[in-house]
C-alpha cells in the first residue's frame, strides 16, 4: 500500500489507519498552528502530514 499524505483531504482519507490518539494529536497540532496565525501551506503542517504517513507505513510494515 503506497500512502502519500500531502493535504488535509489525504489525512482524512487515511485517518482510519491511525490510532485515534495519534489522529487527535495531529489534529490538535494543526488546529493550534492555524489558530496562532499559521498557514496550511507552512512546513510545520507538511511535517505533521509526513509524521502521519510514516506512522501508517510503520504500522503496516509490522502487520
Amino acid at each position: 500500500m503506497n500512502i502519500s499524505i500531502n493535504s488535509m483531504e489525504d489525512l482524512f482519507r487515511y485517518g482510519h489507519l491511525l490510532p485515534h490518539i495519534v489522529l487527535v494529536d495531529i489534529d490538535k497540532r494543526i488546529g493550534d498552528w492555524l489558530a496562532s496565525g499559521g498557514s496550511i501551506e507552512d512546513p510545520y503542517i507538511k511535517q505533521q502530514f509526513r509524521y502521519a504517513e510514516r506512522f501508517i507505513k510503520k504500522v503496516k510494515k509490522n502487520d
